[in-house]
Parts: C-alpha cells; structure tokens; sequence
C-alpha cells in the first residue's frame, strides 16, 4: 500500500515523488507459538489458560501446586474444564510430576512414553 503524502498534506503538485510504506511490516507474528505459564491458584485463573489455548497458538504450563494445597475438589473441577476444552480443540492434556499440567492445542501432541510391563518368565517351578 502507497501513500501519497503531498496529497495527504494538501499539496497536490503533480508529481511521482511519494514515499512507500509496508504497514505489514511491523505487524505481529500470530503465527508464532508461545510456550506459556500459568499458575492455577483460584477456579476462575481457568479462564485465561482456557482462552489462551482458544487462540490456538499457546502451550500452556500450568502450576497446580496453590490449588492443590488449598481446594483438592475444586483443583479437579478446574482440570476437569481445562480437559474438555482441550478434548474440544483436539489438542493433549497430560501431568508431569505432582504439581504442573501440561495443555496443548491441536498443533502439538505431548508425547507420552510407553508404560512399562514387567517381564514375566514362562518357567514354571514346582
């Protein structure tokens, strides 16, 4: 996109002298990802991690340790929302260690390790 600034200006002298501006230049990048941290202190801070995976280009961190310590049934109320946001996304959910959550949108799948069994002998001793 062109502006003429002479004609902007009020002085419209014919002539090819304007200056080109890319007003997309400057614009942000919605396309990047941001890895985003959370910390899940109140039921209602589940409405800031829900519509910032809304917008499709966060991961969110999430920190459960405030919740967990103080309200166990409303810690597992606010998990329960976030799940069903992300299962309508598409997106994964998963735990690391006791006290973060992990929540992404469609773009991105956690990955999760394989459970491990334990080996059984066929031996059989009488």
């Amino acid at each position: 996109m062109a502006f003429d600034f002479k004609k902007l200006l009020g002085k419209e002298e014919e002539s090819d002298d304007y200056l080109e501006i890319d007003l997309d230049q400057h614009a942000p990048n919605k396309n990047k990802i941001i890895v985003r941290p959370f910390t899940l202190k109140k039921f209602d801070d589940v409405n800031e991690i829900l519509n910032s995976l809304r917008e499709g280009y966060t991961i969110a961190v999430i920190d459960i340790r405030p919740m967990k310590t103080k309200d166990v049934i409303e810690l597992k109320r606010a998990v329960s929302k976030i799940k069903k946001t992300v299962d309508a996304l598409e997106g994964s959910i998963a735990g690391f260690g006791e006290h973060t959550i992990l929540a992404t949108p469609n773009f991105a799948e956690i990955h999760r390790a394989p459970e491990k069994t334990e080996k059984k002998d066929n031996l059989s001793f009488y």
